[in-house]
């Protein structure tokens, strides 16, 4: 394929659009994930889990390094709206990939495996309505070296350095958050977001890192732990993406997934059901403000969003034990009701 192609990203506005895209593509990715999660009982399938909620967490490290991406050539990160969390089915931003909330299962694995799957060797940049999200990542990446070549570095990475958020240690991953102020720092974060997802540039399993889970291997890159799961067997020393995994056997447990609705719906007012969306949905608002706040000058509230992760993941499982196969919306609620709701429950 043709790398020859006129750079799409050719202005400053233009690369602080495309990184807020990138933010809300990160973001999309968010739900699914925690949806399979929540639906899977860590007794029965700890593989499962130790493999969703890893990549949940290098999710969220890839939105933090994707904000101070933005940070750093001069813009502001926007979380806490409502078309960060438009009703289920939805398709990623600027992509027809689609993407829906749905227990773990098959179903599941074969969104995950979509959504994460690698760019094929020499794919274009593709800035808007790309097939892979490597491909997207390779449009900002020509956009950053063609603005600095042109405009030079320094009026390129003009933002704060005091809005970048670097240092904080995500659990259950080996990859790190950094501050970005230069080209060479921005590709460095570029790389950390494509090869945790669908493995290194030479085209092999690894993301370049070492397993938190299992120090005595290198880690798997997302696509490819999802096929461990989809196939029952773990990735070993000399596998490669033609071989498929041949390690050990990895076992799931059908019955250790709790029943869900695809793509749920709010319930009727008044329910019990509705009651404990509300809640799920105010406390998931409540983190995309935290987010934000975190990734415009107030980085010590990154760790309050961390925190957050435990009440949503008690108000997920309380609502999903309701009868009926209840599950999360997802749903934005506004800053004003969000502040209703708190003031009630104080009330209450």
């Amino acid at each position: 394929m043709n790398h020859e192609r006129p750079v799409r990203i050719d202005t400053l506005d233009s690369l602080r659009e495309h990184l807020q895209w990138a933010i809300e593509l990160e973001h999309a990715t968010l739900p699914p994930y925690l949806t399979a999660l929540y639906s899977l009982d860590p007794e029965r399938n700890p593989a499962a889990v130790e493999v969703v909620s890893g990549v949940f967490v290098e999710e969220m490290l890839h939105l933090a390094l994707a904000a101070n991406l933005l940070n750093a050539v001069g813009g502001t990160p926007r979380l806490d709206m409502p078309q960060m969390l438009p009703p289920h089915p939805r398709k990623l931003p600027h992509s027809d990939l689609e993407v829906s909330l749905v227990p773990f299962g098959p179903e599941a694995l074969e969104m995950f495996l979509r959504l994460e799957h690698p760019a094929a060797p020499g794919a274009p940049p593709e800035d808007d309505g790309y097939e892979t999200i490597g491909q997207f990542y390779a449009a900002i990446e020509q956009g950053l070296r063609y603005l600095c070549d042109t405009l030079g570095e320094k009026e390129v990475f003009r933002g704060d350095p005091a809005r970048q958020v670097s240092g904080a240690r995500f659990r259950h991953t080996a990859g790190s958050l950094f501050a970005v102020e230069d080209l060479e720092s921005a590709l460095g974060a570029l790389k950390e977001i494509v090869e945790q997802g669908e493995g290194n540039a030479g085209g092999e399993v690894w993301d370049g890192d070492q397993d938190v889970f299992h120090p005595e291997r290198d880690e798997v890159a997302h696509y490819y732990r999802f096929q461990e799961l989809k196939l029952g067997r773990r990735y070993q020393r000399g596998d490669t993406p033609k071989s498929g995994p041949t390690g050990e056997e990895l076992v799931l447990d059908p019955a250790g997934v709790l029943p869900m609705t695809p793509n749920p719906r709010p319930a009727e007012p008044g329910t019990a059901v509705r009651a404990a969306q509300d809640l799920f949905d105010t406390t998931y608002s409540t983190l995309l403000n935290l987010l934000e706040q975190a990734f415009n000058g107030d980085p010590k509230r990154l760790t309050d969003a961390t925190r957050t992760m435990f009440p949503l993941r008690a108000h997920a499982q309380a609502l999903m034990a309701l009868p009926g196969d209840a599950g999360p919306t997802f749903a934005y609620v506004p800053r004003e009701a969000r502040q209703a709701r708190t003031l009630r429950q104080r009330e209450g």
